[in-house]
């Protein structure tokens, strides 16, 4: 009778975890970060965002070609939480984080910033990272991947905007959030940067599984800064009562 009644205890944490992420419940170890403006819709701006600052983090990555399909199984075999054993040398099983990266991976030379560059989307590969927990605060640490496809990455610390919103998307329209993004950091002061080359540098960043019901879903919009323009738009709407995180 004992054990028939852990494993209905367990049959119901189970039902209701799973009910928990079907309506958008994160349960997964997210980066640390520090929250250097709020920027919302209430004080003037179209677009609502955050500027962010991140540490050192690592991450489990891999380029692909967007014809190929989702290299996520792939990075999901990796740290073990599909398919068995982990797919790395010892086995070690790696816990799941959030969130998931993706990126538009440009082909070809590099441009100085005051040069104007038009890119074919179609001419560049894409990249998806899973940034691996704080525990792995050193690559050594970090268990090496059995496919040679999936690399391990230092991603140095960053400052950025971030702009958060739920729902269904495709590329399209995450480049429509990107550029609407870009055009209100433009707005707001970032006047030596095109919009579109802000578009080019941003990063998908998802918090959900394809199950949880969209409306109920984090997704995020990043766009890189320097720190001189992040300061730049906290000098101008940190607002005196605002505190940082």
């Amino acid at each position: 009778a004992r054990a028939h009644n852990n494993n209905n205890r367990r049959l119901i944490n189970t039902i209701a975890s799973t009910m928990g992420i079907v309506f958008g419940k994160i349960d997964v170890e997210e980066p640390k970060f520090d929250v250097m403006l709020h920027r919302t819709t209430k004080s003037g701006a179209k677009m609502s965002y955050d500027i962010r600052k991140y540490g050192v983090r690592y991450g489990a990555e891999i380029v692909y070609d967007g014809e190929t399909g989702s290299p996520f199984m792939k990075l999901a075999k990796y740290i073990g939480v599909v398919g068995g054993s982990p797919e790395n040398e010892g086995g070690t099983a790696v816990a799941m984080t959030a969130p998931v990266v993706m990126q538009n991976e440009k082909k070809g030379t590099s441009i100085a910033m005051t040069a104007p560059v038009i890119q074919d989307q179609s001419a560049g590969t894409k990249r998806m990272e899973f940034v691996l927990p704080a525990e792995y605060d050193d690559i050594s640490k970090i268990p090496k991947p059995l496919d040679p496809a999936i690399h391990i990455v230092e991603i140095p610390a960053a400052v950025g905007a971030v702009h958060r919103f739920a729902g269904s998307w495709s590329q399209d329209s995450l480049e429509n959030v990107a550029r609407d993004l870009a055009q209100q950091l433009n707005n707001d002061g970032l006047k030596d940067i095109p919009a579109e080359k802000l578009v080019e540098q941003y990063q998908f960043w998802g918090y959900n599984p394809p199950f949880t019901i969209p409306m109920f879903r984090r997704n995020e919009i990043w766009i890189p800064l320097t720190a001189k323009q992040a300061q730049l738009l906290i000098d101008a709407y940190t607002q005196p009562d605002q505190e940082t995180n």
